[in-house]
């Protein structure tokens, strides 16, 4: 049983493996149908636009089919418990793939009640193949991760934290986080990414927007209020001021190279300046595709139990 829960459950070459595959999948004569005959299920409790449609193209597009869920539409609405939910949906599923919004902790419990993969489309803290589709993105446009430097601006939230458990398995990945006072990484992301890495000085946070390193091949952002949840102060905005990613600060921490990385949605003119997001160097929308190849890659790993050569 492959599920695809959290990074730091997965070992180096299969994270590795997975972004490659992810690159490869840009390309659909190496597709193939691999899930032809299969039934993914898809699960949203919130609201989503690209990661949904991501893992229901992904799945269409490699031959399976999809049924597709709604916060309201199963019996654990009306108390049923999502163990002996997983159980029945397991004789008709070969997949499923989850956006709770919840614990990780929750997830994990689905899943050890599950006889079919659980694949987590975004949890409270990690959103995995975010991060799998951020370095698909920087690996088809450099051709190799090794020696190149990524600087994250903004809230340690579930992008953040599994963009860094992914850049822990990229060996000469350079990751610095500059988030907000507050507003950073949660302590047991950050422990867990030290381990991962093994106290690599490749990866590190800290909290002064003033004090940002130079030669950075890539600049990410992420909308500050992840999924649109308020924040517990109401003068949370005053900590991310500096914090707007503008065409000033792409030319003091890079170069004529440098491009720019946004997991959207995008809020204009708060996280990013328009003529960044829409600007000739930036890679969003080449990245919010990869959305959908890293899915295919998680899919046919998980489902299939190993990469399938296209037939």
């Amino acid at each position: 049983m492959r599920h695809v829960l959290s990074l730091q459950d997965l070992d180096q070459q299969t994270v590795r493996s997975l972004i490659e595959r992810a690159v490869d999948m840009a390309d659909p004569d190496r597709r193939g149908t691999p899930l032809a005959g299969r039934v993914i299920g898809v699960y949203f409790s919130k609201a989503s636009t690209r990661t949904r449609s991501a893992f229901s193209a992904a799945a269409l597009r490699l031959g399976g089919d999809v049924m597709p869920y709604g916060p309201s539409d199963l019996q654990v609405t009306t108390g049923e418990t999502w163990a002996d939910t997983v159980r029945v949906m397991s004789g008709y599923l070969d997949a499923l793939v989850m956006r709770t919004n919840g614990p990780l902790a929750q997830m994990r419990e689905i899943a050890e009640a599950s006889q079919m993969p659980v694949i987590n489309a975004l949890s409270e803290h990690e959103h995995p193949t975010q991060a799998i589709a951020d370095l698909a993105t920087l690996q088809e446009h450099f051709g190799d991760l090794k020696g190149r430097s990524i600087l994250y601006v903004g809230e340690g939230n579930s992008s953040a934290a599994a963009l860094a458990m992914a850049a822990a398995a990229v060996p000469g990945l350079r990751l610095t986080l500059v988030t907000p006072p507050g507003y950073g990484l949660r302590p047991e992301v950050a422990d867990t990414v030290k381990q991962l890495s093994q106290g690599s000085e490749l990866i590190q946070e800290h909290h002064d927007i003033d004090d940002l390193p130079c030669g950075a091949d890539a600049v990410y952002a992420t909308r500050w209020q992840t999924m649109g949840v308020q924040h517990a102060s109401d003068d949370w905005l005053a900590a991310f001021n500096g914090f707007k990613v503008t065409r000033e600060m792409m030319r003091s921490v890079g170069g004529a190279g440098t491009v720019f990385l946004h997991d959207l949605p995008a809020m204009r003119g708060q996280d990013v300046d328009d003529e960044v997001l829409d600007g000739a160097d930036s890679l969003a929308w080449r990245q919010a595709f990869h959305k959908m190849t890293s899915a295919m890659a998680v899919l046919e790993w998980a489902v299939l139990g190993r990469p399938v050569e296209p037939r």
